[in-house]
């Protein structure tokens, strides 16, 4: 322990010490806040003879949850080869500290203890797609028209109020107009009907924690108890709901550390509430402060230039980033035309820092923007140039609808009440259950307040329905049952294996040969891949933890390190990464600071801080680049040079535009309208051999509106498809 605390420096090493009473770790960007906190983790119990048990680390993703895990498992048992680290944290709750986020942590708790508030322990959790289905058959039923309220508005309203604390009953005092009134009545049958369910939403699992401590006290106390000392990471982010629940659980031995940073509360449109971390002190009067202000990360032109915009803002707690590293470059400034010249100039810097690498390595840039819409012309000019990238928050695996459904067929394996998902598959494959069947069905679960698997236990008793149609429906409770009996049998992969077999799901993908149908399939088949995680579990139980961790994935977790891609982000989820090169684009008024900002101080602080966490992802290279005219959401706009552009002092910037061959005549835009693509000019047709420069020789299997699907000679490349318009295609001879 002697060794590692003599690689901290002095302030980290004051915060490893520090074990008794409230302590805030105020960390700037880079400071080596995890090693801090895991050294603190590690002294505590090897120092300090503190049970593992009793010890409780709440981070904000996945990734850094299991980064802290491994990190804190090195620690405390150094001999322990890298390979088995993973295999060593499972099954041994009792010789590990409690790592996770809020929610996983929360889920936790409530597996074991949620029967107290009449729910069963094997409760489904929801996803956003699960919740839309069910508001959106809520506003049907109660005669809410979709159109006129989005049923998006309805569920963020819902959730606001839940990371508020307000609970269905204590809403209706905030009703002031027709929309909110319509938020009351629909919250309050959205929460019976996630009852009737055995459901939780992802909010609900702080919420139904608090309200478990609250109810029952010798709850409070056993968890208090195990918790004697908790540290929360990104403490600035939390909400009110999250800084509630750390503050009940902290109260009896308030043994607790937080560490954040003001300059990077970025999410308060999702509810998270900076005086949280500005307040600390009036809530913990005898709290001790620890400045973390050495970078390791940044060089001092980039930290200056950061802090020269972040001390703008008067909501922050005083502290200046400094580094021992060399000066390092200045910063790229640079003013493009237009979006697409935007996009050239930063494919041509990229093909020049790579020119000379044997192994070019395109996982060293990234791209942040302020809204997703920007990436839009980026990715037809990677694609033109044949530049590798990946897209952070864009189409999600566990998002396909195939995978959604399997998804749901194990939801119902494990909880057969969970009417969302059993209306999610009830006809996928298709099995002849007709709207008018289903109402039927839905008309008997809410007369006599059965979930539709009781209802389904009933069938010979529904007088509505015809013999043929009854016959149709047990054939399918049939496999239900099958399935629910495959969860006891087999791990989560076997459950899978099952439903395939079982329901013909696999036969209703590739029944008609299609390629889209094959890569279905390999999707289902990735899905095994992960489930093979969970085999060494005991059945049920492997499932449960299964769907568990997938419910609980962010688009950061799914952010693989290795990919040798360009990485493309909006600035929000680019929190907690660095990269050697940084570009921020769109460096406009209106466009960044976002144009609803720019008249609302408060809100002005925010896109501050925004900029500064932006600017300290770099660790070497930084490129401001804003455009003279911009196309976007349809309309081309002039707009000024973002003001951020003007806090930065003229030493700290390099102005050079590079010479670049735009050959601009050459790119054919994207149409508005993916049909158009039908009128689009090329001479590759269905059957042509093509080249790829990145995926090699291939051959067009269909062209449908201008995209083409094809397969590649390479097994590695597969089937991909390729709009001809941007995509580096050339035809070869037949």
């Amino acid at each position: 322990m002697k060794e590692l605390l003599e690689k901290l420096n002095n302030m980290q090493k004051d915060a490893v010490r520090h074990i008794s009473g409230p302590l805030l770790i105020m960390a700037g960007a880079g400071s080596g806040k995890t090693r801090t906190l895991t050294c603190r983790i590690a002294y505590l119990v090897k120092e300090k003879n503190v049970s593992p048990w009793n010890i409780l680390a709440v981070t904000f993703t996945n990734k850094a949850a299991n980064e802290m895990k491994q990190r804190v498992l090195k620690l405390l048992h150094p001999q322990l080869p890298p390979e088995s680290i993973q295999s060593y944290m499972t099954g041994r709750e009792t010789d590990i500290p409690l790592v996770g986020t809020f929610h996983s942590i929360c889920v936790k708790i409530l597996k074991k203890e949620i029967h107290h508030l009449d729910f069963e322990n094997n409760f489904t959790i929801y996803d956003d797609a699960d919740q839309q289905s069910l508001v959106k058959l809520i506003m049907k039923n109660l005669h809410i028209d979709t159109t006129k309220i989005n049923p998006k508005a309805i569920i963020s309203s819902i959730s606001g109020a839940k990371n508020d604390l307000v609970t269905p009953e204590a809403y209706g005092n905030f009703v002031n107009n027709y929309f909110t009134e319509k938020v009351h009545q629909i919250y309050k049958e959205y929460q019976k009907q996630l009852a009737k369910n055995q459901a939780l939403d992802f909010d609900d699992l702080i919420m139904k924690t608090i309200e478990l401590f609250q109810q029952e006290p010798e709850i409070l106390d056993k968890y208090q108890e195990r918790f004697k000392f908790i540290s929360v990471d990104e403490y600035q982010d939390t909400n009110h709901a999250q800084y509630f629940l750390i503050k009940i659980l902290a109260n009896k031995y308030r043994n607790l550390c937080v560490i954040g940073d003001s300059d990077q509360s970025i999410y308060s449109w999702r509810g998270a509430d900076m005086r949280n971390i500005l307040h600390f002190e009036k809530d913990y009067p005898d709290a001790k402060i620890i400045l973390l202000e050495q970078n390791y990360r940044s060089s001092p032109i980039i930290l200056e230039a950061a802090h020269e915009v972040i001390v703008k803002n008067k909501n922050r707690k005083e502290k200046k980033m400094w580094t021992e590293k060399e000066e390092g470059e200045l910063i790229h400034f640079w003013t493009a035309n237009n979006e697409r010249h935007e996009g050239e100039l930063i494919i041509h810097e990229i093909k020049k820092v790579i020119a000379n690498e044997e192994y070019p390595n395109y996982s060293k840039f990234v791209i942040l923007y302020r809204t997703n819409a920007q990436s839009r012309v980026l990715e037809e000019i990677f694609m033109k140039n044949a530049v590798p990238y990946k897209i952070v928050g864009g189409v999600k695996f566990y998002a396909r609808k195939e995978v959604k459904d399997i998804l749901s067929y194990l939801k119902l394996a494990q909880n057969p009440h969970d009417n969302t998902s059993l209306m999610r598959i009830i006809n996928t494959p298709p099995r002849k259950i007709g709207p008018k069947t289903l109402e039927i069905l839905e008309q008997k679960s809410s007369t006599y307040g059965l979930s539709l698997y009781q209802v389904f236990q009933k069938l010979d008793l529904i007088n509505e329905l015809s013999s043929a149609k009854k016959e149709v429906l047990k054939k399918f409770y049939e496999e239900w049952q099958d399935i629910i009996k495959a969860n006891k049998t087999f791990p989560a992969s076997g459950v899978i294996k099952a439903i395939l077999t079982f329901t013909g799901y696999r036969d209703f993908l590739l029944k008609e040969g299609s390629e889209e149908g094959e890569i279905r399939f390999q999707n289902i088949q990735e899905l095994i891949t992960v489930a093979n995680k969970y085999d060494a579990l005991e059945p049920q139980i492997s499932l449960a933890t299964f769907l568990e961790e997938v419910s609980l994935i962010s688009d950061i977790d799914q952010l693989d390190d290795k990919d040798n891609a360009v990485t493309m982000m909006t600035l929000h989820a680019a929190k907690g990464l660095e990269f050697p090169h940084v570009f921020i684009v769109g460096l406009e008024e209106g466009v960044f600071p976002h144009s609803r900002t720019l008249f609302d101080p408060y809100e002005m602080e925010e896109e501050r801080r925004l900029m500064y966490v932006g600017m300290t992802r770099a660790m070497e290279y930084l490129y401001l680049i804003h455009a003279r005219e911009r196309q976007l959401y349809g309309e081309n706009k002039t707009n000024a040079p973002s003001q951020f552009l003007d806090y930065i002092p003229e030493k700290l910037i390099k102005s050079n535009i590079p010479k670049v061959d735009l050959n601009l005549v050459n790119f054919k835009p994207i149409p508005n309208e993916f049909d158009t693509y039908i009128y689009q000019e090329t001479d590759i047709m269905e059957g042509d051999n093509i080249y790829h420069p990145s995926f090699g020789e291939g051959k067009v299997l269909k062209i449908i509106g201008g995209i083409a699907t094809i397969s590649f000679r390479k097994k590695i490349h597969g089937i991909k498809k390729f709009a001809l318009s941007v995509a580096p295609i050339t035809k070869i001879n037949n």
